[in-house]
């Protein structure tokens, strides 16, 4: 299964588990609008892809105990200190990215419900307004029922998230290591684990909407945090003047967040491919070039003689035309090598024992829509309106070695961030006002230009059937409004 999320305003965070197969394809197809005027001349596919295009792969397991289990053998002296190092990171790296993509979804599900109770306070307002004018019977009646509690859904969400992050947080406290240098590196991912739960809490509590409905989850969101803080201070893990400065703090945290992935990220070794070819193309279009302009000077020798005014001016033509199609020549015998071949390799390396766990093969290129495979045809569903789109492919074709993985995994998490802050610089920075009427006054709201750009994914893993996925990404200038799933049932972008 794979993922899309917004990352941050500009980057999308697209995530996949690699599952026992030793081999994996993956497709991507940004349908581009037309009117942005992108081509290989604007951005080219080398900057493209070494600009926009970043790939990181880390172990992951399903057993999710397994880590901190390793973890206590090695802390009861079971097993070597390194081992210790790497099960403690790989629990507190599956946290992070498990409470991250919680809090990220209670985040836009909070603020789906605080448009909501706004809607609805307008509402309200209004029917007031209207009592009091009396145009209701009687004004005595309340029209409003309540039918069932419309903050029950989140609430729950938001509690069942508070047990998982304490009984997670409890069972790492439950053993503290007693070798000196063991106890640093767990204070380092306590400390960590411990801001970053009080930070999503509280992020949730900020977007929470204001209802009565929300008032116990909230103060128990506020507790955990309150908790969280007290366990920093009590264990002196920052000093106070860290604590108090906003910035001192965050670069610390980021910086433990580094010291957590390192461990558990696998290391990698990118080449481009080509580089002995293109030096080989470029000296025989070289070679085919100078052997028709030395024919071409033997025979105006033979025709015209001695050295005259016209034979030089035959032989600057002569070299003003190599010049012409030298270059000419060396690119289209390049295209024509390297069509449909990879162009980089990307090696992947277990980041403690530095052995070779898996190597990929990658490609990028603008790709004409009536050259792509029917069956991206058909899940893109174009019609006449998006005719001018442009198409950016990329294409990875990965083989791992399961049996070089770190003990007791067998999958690795891939996550793929596509920064589309390039395609910003195309769109343009003006906004427009649209006219509305609302009883019976008429206001102007300044909207800014969106774009829509369809994601298509491909994936095969093995030799099994490819699964596709069609996401919509509305896009602004300033900002990734909005990711959506489309069914292939659904309708059209």
């Amino acid at each position: 299964m794979i993922t899309v999320e917004r990352k941050d305003s500009f980057h999308l965070k697209i995530s996949r588990v690699l599952q026992e197969e030793t081999s994996h394809k993956l497709d991507l197809f940004l349908f581009v609008p037309g009117e942005l005027g992108l081509n290989t001349h604007v951005i080219s596919e080398d900057a493209f892809y070494h600009g926009a295009i970043h790939v990181k792969r880390t172990y992951y397991s399903d057993r999710h105990h397994l880590p901190l289990v390793m973890s206590r053998l090695a802390g009861r002296g079971k097993l070597d200190p390194n081992q210790y190092r790497l099960g403690l990171s790989l629990y507190a790296h599956q946290y992070a990215v498990a409470l991250e993509r919680s809090t990220q979804a209670l985040l836009d599900a909070a603020r789906d419900a605080r448009k909501a109770e706004k809607q609805g306070e307008e509402s309200n307002a209004r029917r007031r307004s209207d009592r009091a004018k009396g145009s209701a019977d009687g004004g005595g009646v309340e029209e409003s029922r309540r039918e069932g509690d419309p903050a029950a859904p989140l609430r729950e969400r938001l509690e069942e998230l508070c047990e998982l992050t304490q009984g997670i947080l409890r069972r790492l406290r439950r053993q503290k290591p007693g070798d000196e240098g063991l106890h640093r590196y767990y204070a380092n991912i306590d400390n960590y684990l411990s801001w970053l739960t009080e930070q999503s809490l509280l992020a949730l509590v900020a977007h929470l909407p204001r209802g009565s409905g929300y008032r116990e989850v909230r103060e128990r969101l506020l507790a955990i945090c309150r908790a969280e803080s007290e366990h920093r201070e009590s264990h002196e893990y920052n000093s106070a003047r860290v604590t108090r400065d906003p910035t001192r703090i965050s670069n610390k945290m980021r910086l433990l967040r580094r010291l957590i992935e390192y461990p558990v990220t696998l290391k990698q070794h990118n080449q481009e491919l080509g580089g002995g070819e293109q030096k080989a193309v470029k000296g025989l279009a070289t070679a085919v070039v100078m052997a028709f302009v030395s024919l071409g000077l033997l025979e105006a020798r033979a025709v015209l003689g001695d050295i005259t005014a016209l034979l030089v001016l035959v032989m600057a033509l002569l070299y003003a035309l190599r010049e012409v199609f030298k270059d000419d020549l060396r690119v289209t015998l390049w295209r024509l090598l390297r069509r449909g071949r990879p162009k980089w390799r990307r090696q992947y390396l277990d980041p403690t024992s530095n052995e070779p766990v898996g190597r990929e093969l990658e490609w990028f290129d603008y790709k004409r829509f009536t050259r792509l495979d029917e069956e991206i045809k058909r899940v893109r569903k174009r019609n006449v309106a998006q005719r001018e789109e442009v198409v950016l492919h990329y294409r990875a074709s990965s083989r791992m070695s399961p049996t070089r993985f770190l003990s007791g995994y067998d999958r690795t998490r891939e996550t793929l961030s596509l920064d589309l802050s390039l395609l910003t610089r195309l769109m343009d920075k003006g906004s427009h006002h649209v006219y509305r009427l609302k009883e019976g006054q008429v206001s102007r709201e300044a909207v800014e230009k969106r774009h829509l750009i369809n994601l298509v994914i491909r994936e095969v893993e093995g030799e099994g059937e490819p699964m596709l996925q069609r996401w919509k990404i509305v896009m602004s200038r300033s900002k990734i409004v909005d990711v959506e799933l489309v069914h292939e049932e659904g309708g059209t972008a």
